[in-house]
């Protein structure tokens, strides 16, 4: 079979840690090439070395039969090889056009030639079916569409190969529907795929085989209808026997107490408890309010009225210290731009809540604080080359944890938890799961948005469901996932077009 690229025996290192182990594989034409690992098993390194971000320390990347060396990214753009990230690579406050032609604007005499400009931008949006208006600011599209234009912006270079890293990641059921139906247009042409998700129901869908990498090293190539169990086996070496391994245990008092919050914006009276030794799910459409509400229990946000109590006593508002001191934890949604400081040791990542409490005299206790974070990172099994590595250079679900950790550390007893498991691998996710079930049998109460259904019913004590800023009603976790989406869009307006669309890549109702 014709091959466009291949990768050949590559192996890559890092100072002292070898990453990628003697890997092969090969990408063809009009076929889709699933890249599927744990986090840490290497994918990414691998197609940054197809993108010419990094190069080999050995091996050889072929492309069309002959050898080929890509000393930078543009070098690899030359032979047709686009990549997509999750972080999309677009400016916000540009056109589409002026984005789909970025670094390769048309120009006459010295200025920008618009029309020729607008007229490339607009054969790449027709290749793929997006109608959206070139002049539209792309900073006011949907995630959505933004990945959408960065695959014209892709095509418009006469890309061949296209690289996608965790394109579902925050895209709605309809939204991913709408990017597949893009891709098999794109395979209809030729156009040869990586396509790289934690997400394995996708896989049988869009993918035509699957290369599976562990700890650096290929394991195997496997057709994309594979069993998803033995995906799982493949990645990490073992059966997952359960996949929400919830530990209940006794419910003791009452830890957190909501009274009536409103924020104008946001959400109104909610009230609810959480009980010591409990999982408490919030579940809702995106945009429900169910973030805005644990934000404001964390101190990260201000309400307008109502009260929080946290083991007796009254929360002031908008006060993250107080939250912190009270034994409140917030493990936010987006960890990269929210919960790290990204190019900050893992070390004083995991440290940031005890930083104060911990020192002496106004003096941080560093050695210290080095020492205690390096115990919870092993407990947590958190793969690095040490503890002072940039916390940038975690595959994501060590840097999940690694957010995790500094709760942990801090002896939190009121953890709340905004899409904890979002861009985590099968194998890391039931780690954290295990983390939570520590925190609860440790008599501490969590507080768990997810807008994976069957994660929050699998996990969960009780379950609240939240529409239009407000609680919708409360369920057992032997609910059906119909039962929460027939409370979910209870106050949402019919008449409402743009109403947000519920994460429903696992809901199939």
């Amino acid at each position: 079979m014709e091959t466009i690229l291949e990768l050949k025996n590559v192996s890559k290192s890092f100072g002292p840690v070898q990453v990628i182990k003697d890997v092969s594989l090969k990408v063809h034409p009009g076929k889709v090439q699933a890249l599927l690992g744990e986090n840490g098993a290497g994918k990414s390194t691998i197609i940054k070395m197809m993108a010419g971000v990094y190069q080999p320390d050995s091996g050889e990347i072929i492309v069309d039969g002959q050898p080929v060396r890509f000393p930078n990214t543009k070098e690899a753009e030359k032979y047709g090889i686009a990549t997509i990230y999750q972080e999309l690579n677009l400016v916000p406050s540009m056109s589409v056009a002026e984005n789909i032609m970025l670094g390769r604007t048309p120009a006459t005499g010295g200025l920008v030639n618009f029309p020729e400009l607008k007229r490339q931008a607009q054969e790449a949006l027709d290749v793929i079916g997006l109608k959206v208006g070139l002049n539209d600011v792309v900073g006011d599209l949907g995630i959505a569409k933004q990945q959408l234009v960065e695959i014209a912006k892709a095509l418009s270079m006469n890309a061949r190969l296209l690289i996608l890293d965790e394109p579902t990641a925050a895209l709605t059921s309809k939204e991913i529907d709408q990017l597949f139906r893009v891709i098999d247009h794109l395979k209809t042409q030729g156009v040869g795929m990586v396509f790289i998700s934690h997400h394995l129901e996708e896989i049988a869908r869009i993918a035509d085989s699957v290369s599976v990498l562990r700890d650096g090293q290929f394991i195997a190539e496997v057709p994309a209808t594979t069993p998803e169990r033995e995906f799982v086996k493949l990645m990490v070496g073992r059966e997952i026997d359960e996949q929400y391994p919830r530990v209940k245990g006794d419910i003791g008092e009452p830890v957190l107490e909501v009274h009536n919050i409103s924020h104008a914006q946001h959400f109104e009276n909610i009230s609810f408890q959480v009980h010591a030794g409990e999982i408490l799910g919030i579940a809702g459409l995106v945009g429900a309010g169910r973030t805005e509400v644990i934000r404001a229990i964390a101190g990260a946000d201000s309400y307008d009225s109502g009260r929080i109590v946290v083991h007796g006593h009254l929360l002031p508002k908008g006060n993250i210290a107080a939250a912190i001191k009270r034994g409140i934890g917030l493990v936010p949604e987006d960890r990269k731009n929210q919960g790290l400081i990204l190019d900050a040791p893992v070390s004083d990542n995991i440290g940031l809540a005890t930083l104060h409490s911990s020192g002496k005299w106004g003096l941080a206790d560093r050695g210290g604080q080095r020492r205690r974070a390096k115990g919870v990172a092993e407990k947590l099994k958190l793969r690095m080359a040490s503890i002072d590595q940039p916390v940038r250079d975690l595959s994501g679900g060590n840097q999940q944890k690694a957010v995790f950790g500094r709760w942990v550390m801090a002896q939190s007893q009121v953890l709340l938890l905004d899409e904890p498991t979002r861009g985590v691998d099968v194998g890391a996710k039931v780690e954290i799961y295990n983390i939570i079930n520590q925190v609860t049998a440790q008599g501490g109460a969590v507080v768990m948005v997810s807008s994976d259904l069957p994660e929050v019913l699998g996990m969960s004590d009780r379950v609240l469901v939240m529409s239009g800023g407000k609680i919708a009603g409360e369920l057992p976790p032997t609910a059906s996932q119909d039962d929460v989406m027939s409370l979910a869009v209870a106050n949402v307006p019919d008449n409402v077009a743009t109403a947000p669309t519920p994460n429903l890549r696992t809901l199939e109702i």
